[in-house]
């Protein structure tokens, strides 16, 4: 959060809710302007969350560091998607909050919130599509919707994105016409367009095949590196975790187990992290 005099420690594991010690040194070094201190693009603070007797978040506290890549990680029906919704505003807390770059989502009126969702742009499982229109009008959706740009500095943006994806020669395509991996690079291409400071991924790598699933996973990671900001990556799958995460949550039963640097959490000894990242079938995870 803006103006926090200390780095923001992993947050532990969810069973012991132990506090995390900070050294002292690390606070001195911080103090003495020896570490750069980033801020968190977004933070989820005691936020829960019900659907009727269904508790999916439970006092859920997660922060997602600016300027990386980071894969929020848990079991099929855990609360991922449910994340996502509520950093956009489409879902409210029952309790807590939701900040983004220092400000509360819940917070925000009607129109500041119109506002603020143009930092963003999400990528759906399917790509998301308008089915009726071809890929370069899809792609321009966003920019007809939300800019005054001219139809040339609209064509300029969406052929450049459009190459930048893989998908230059394919503008006049309808949706029908592209394959799965096509449409969600297509999808990918148009969260592109407004210039986000975040981009949210709903499991980017469902329905793929392995070969697919890596090359999108490559193309997150080149884009990034071009273009920067905050990337939520919302998945289960490991491998995809494995290549492209800088910094990794593990959600669990509405809470975060661990999260922090990715190399961390591959060498956790957290016993459901551990079986989780490893897709061992014993541990405290089982078929319920």
């Amino acid at each position: 959060m803006e103006g926090d005099p200390l780095p923001r420690a992993s947050q532990g594991d969810a069973e012991t809710g132990e506090p995390v010690e900070v050294k002292q040194d690390a606070v001195e070094k911080v103090e003495q302007g020896a570490i750069e201190v980033k801020q968190d693009a977004i933070e989820f603070i005691d936020v829960h969350k019900a659907f009727g007797r269904n508790q999916v978040l439970r006092g859920l506290n997660m922060s997602l560091p600016d300027e990386q890549i980071s894969m929020i990680l848990g079991p099929s029906g855990t609360g991922k998607s449910v994340c996502i919704k509520h950093i956009v505003g489409l879902l409210y807390p029952d309790e807590g909050d939701v900040l983004v770059h220092g400000r509360s989502i819940p917070s925000l009126s009607d129109a500041e919130l119109f506002e603020i969702r143009k930092k963003f742009g999400v990528l759906f499982q399917d790509g998301a599509l308008f089915g009726s229109i071809n890929l370069y009008d899809n792609v321009a959706f966003p920019l007809r919707q939300h800019t005054e740009k001219g139809d040339e500095e609209i064509a300029e943006i969406v052929n450049r994105r459009l190459r930048e994806v893989g998908l230059g020669n394919a503008g006049t395509k309808m949706p029908n016409e592209l394959s799965g991996g096509m449409r969600k690079r297509a999808g990918f291409a148009r969260s592109l367009v407004l210039e986000p400071e975040i981009v949210l991924f709903d499991e980017p790598d469902s329905g793929l095949d392995p070969v697919r699933t890596a090359l999108l996973c490559e193309l997150i990671k080149e884009v990034h590196a071009e273009n920067g900001g905050c990337y939520v990556v919302i998945t289960h799958d490991i491998m995809s975790a494995r290549r492209v995460a800088e910094h990794i949550a593990v959600l669990w039963q509405g809470q975060i187990v661990q999260s922090g640097p990715a190399a961390e959490l591959f060498a956790s000894e957290n016993p459901f992290v551990r079986q989780f990242l490893s897709g061992d079938s014993a541990g405290p995870l089982g078929m319920e």
